[in-house]
């Protein structure tokens, strides 16, 4: 699950046909032990990843955890219980079961995972079966020194951009402020909640600031947006019969002047909240560093010192 995120695309081809044609793979999703427990899944072989790869043996471990099992909102019933029928690939009342990536199969009543096998079953963290929705965003500004001039880097001669990220309490890695979309609600929406709770830790503060960081925020959020990313995620709380999928988008502050009053402040599942500097040695959550990547080469920044490290199909 080190590999760096550039190669990532290389190791299981399983073309999914999404928005950037992007070719993905399971790594991160075949780790162990399961997040927040001591489940280990059963070994996947990389060539057996694929679920053409006929596999008779494949004999997976079924988790669910408790706080899953245990009802909340946010979660889906067990399969078997009574009253419940989901309504899989499409909108199933105000929650979303279609997936980012087109149609998924549904096998003896669960759904399939679209990149491959995982070594588990159930759902582990997740609450919904099939996608579950997040939603990424990606605040970048340009490095400046004192004088207000922007960062070069002395290898590449390529400015440098920094992102806020957060270090996330749960496992310790550094990440995109984002979270879950809540039922009903609008992608736009969850990007700018997300930022505002885990970013400047707006569920602790008074109306009053929360008015204020409001009105500072909508002119970054409403401005022209670059979306990085649509789809499938590399996620190591993805199981067989659920997964995790996320919009990424980019919201840039070429001035710096927006985010430059904000304070940022940890709030909600983050332990740390900073302005990191992106370069290609950042090691980060899931597949947040290929997506910091995509930004890095939509705004001609700097990304890699070694222009040959990079895989090329």
């Amino acid at each position: 699950s080190n590999l760096s995120a550039n190669c990532w695309s290389r190791l299981h081809p399983v073309n999914m046909f999404n928005n950037y044609n992007m070719k993905f793979h399971h790594s991160k999703a075949l780790t162990s032990p399961y997040p927040g427990s001591h489940i280990e899944r059963s070994q996947v072989p990389e060539d057996k990843v694929g679920w053409l790869t006929e596999w008779k043996d494949y004999n997976p471990v079924e988790y669910t955890a408790k706080s899953v099992l245990a009802g909340p909102s946010w979660a889906d019933p067990q399969i078997s219980d009574e009253g419940f029928s989901p309504k899989f690939n499409e909108r199933d009342g105000e929650v979303e079961r279609k997936s980012l990536n087109g149609l998924y199969l549904i096998e003896n009543g669960r759904p399939r995972n679209p990149v491959g096998r995982t070594g588990l079953t159930g759902r582990g963290l997740l609450g919904r079966w099939g996608p579950n929705h997040a939603a990424d965003p990606v605040v970048t500004r340009w490095k400046r020194d004192r004088s207000g001039n922007k960062v070069a880097h002395p290898a590449t001669g390529k400015n440098i951009l920094q992102f806020v990220a957060i270090k996330r309490r749960d496992c310790g890695e550094w990440a995109i402020p984002g979270g879950m979309v809540d039922p009903g609600e609008k992608i736009t929406a969850t990007l700018k909640r997300e930022f505002e709770e885990e970013a400047l830790n707006s569920l602790q503060k008074s109306p009053e600031e929360k008015a204020k960081l409001e009105k500072q925020l909508q002119k970054l959020f409403s401005q022209e947006h670059f979306v990085v990313y649509r789809g499938y995620v590399d996620d190591p709380r993805n199981t067989d019969n659920a997964w995790m999928e996320t919009e990424a988008v980019n919201y840039h502050d070429e001035t710096g002047e927006t985010m430059d009053n904000l304070p940022l402040e940890a709030g909600d599942d983050a332990g740390v909240v900073k302005w990191v500097d992106i370069s290609e040695k950042l090691e980060l959550y899931a597949s947040h560093s290929y997506f910091i990547k995509l930004v890095t080469e939509k705004l001609g920044a700097h990304w890699s010192e070694d222009p040959g490290s990079e895989c090329h199909e």
